[in-house]
């Protein structure tokens, strides 16, 4: 039985776009192939909460792979995606010290409950149950749709942003 939502994705207004794939670039480091967001669309501080969403689509590396003529996201990539939205709200809120960014630090209670396919939009959902300069908590929750597919507990450490990054 999945966990109940942290918040409604069925509220939040999708086309209100707080920041796109080139403002996200501003605080998260992935770039290329490893650019799991695409938009961030609520951020609620006071409640410690964020919204973003990964529009999966046919083009991607992993489509022709995993599996052939029946693309599935891989899990691995709904936990990227979650990880770099809890990453943008860390460094958006100014919890790492300045020269650190939230880097992955490790994944608890991971499930996954639904396929994600191209044509899919992923949205995600994190809620920070611990802010620390040097590692944070979020738990964190994927939906298609009204569906649940998959939710986590995120810990991200503080790690050295390399020069010229």
């Amino acid at each position: 039985m999945p966990p109940e939502a942290i918040f409604d994705v069925t509220t939040v207004d999708l086309s209100h776009v707080l920041a796109d794939r080139s403002a996200i670039r501003a605080y998260n480091l992935q770039r290329f192939e490893l650019e799991e967001l695409d938009a961030i669309v609520l951020i609620d501080p006071a409640r410690d909460l964020i919204v973003g969403y990964k529009d999966v689509r046919s083009d991607e590396f992993w489509v022709r792979g995993h599996f052939p003529n029946m693309p599935l996201l891989p899990g691995v990539l709904m936990c990227e995606a979650a990880a770099q939205l809890c990453s943008y709200f860390a460094i958006a809120r100014r919890i790492m010290a300045p020269g650190t960014m939230l880097g992955f630090g490790g994944l608890d209670d991971v499930r996954f409950r639904g396929p994600v396919r191209p044509g899919d939009r992923l949205v995600l959902v994190a809620k920070a149950l611990r802010l620390n300069r040097r590692q944070s908590r979020f738990n964190v929750q994927g939906f298609v749709g009204d569906q649940m597919v998959f939710h986590a507990d995120v810990i991200g450490i503080a790690l050295a942003v390399p020069p010229g990054a």
